[in-house]
């Protein structure tokens, strides 16, 4: 099994920053893809950026102000979080794409959160 733990979530004023970190640990054997994902209050969660292999994906509303990197001897991957604005409020969750073993099949984790929160 993985298990995923993010860190790095806090209270901000627009316009500042923030970088969530997230660590894998536990049985892995490979990780294909790794990202972040956010919920606000009566929101469907929603994709914010990921990274498999490569390639780079992100939210439009994000774009040109967040950045997802990944150390991959690491199993973490990094959000920095720029020009944060309220509309960033949101519980961020971290999301793998993972083998625990060499003969399993690839499952889909996640973290249990951590709060983001940008006042006005």
């Amino acid at each position: 099994q993985v298990q995923l733990v993010e860190s790095g979530g806090g209270l901000v004023q627009a316009g500042g920053s923030l970088r969530l970190s997230c660590s894998a640990s536990g049985s892995i054997f490979s990780i294909n893809a790794m990202g972040w994902y956010r919920q606000a209050p009566g929101k469907q969660r929603e994709l914010v950026a990921t990274m498999r292999g490569g390639w780079i994906n992100y939210a439009d509303s994000v774009k040109g102000r967040f950045t997802i990197s990944r150390d991959s001897a690491k199993n973490a991957v990094y959000l920095q979080m720029n020009s944060l604005k309220p509309e960033d409020t949101a519980v961020y969750y971290c999301n793998a794409d993972a083998l625990a073993r060499r003969w399993d099949s690839l499952r889909t984790y996640w973290g249990q959160g951590t709060q983001v929160t940008v006042s006005s």
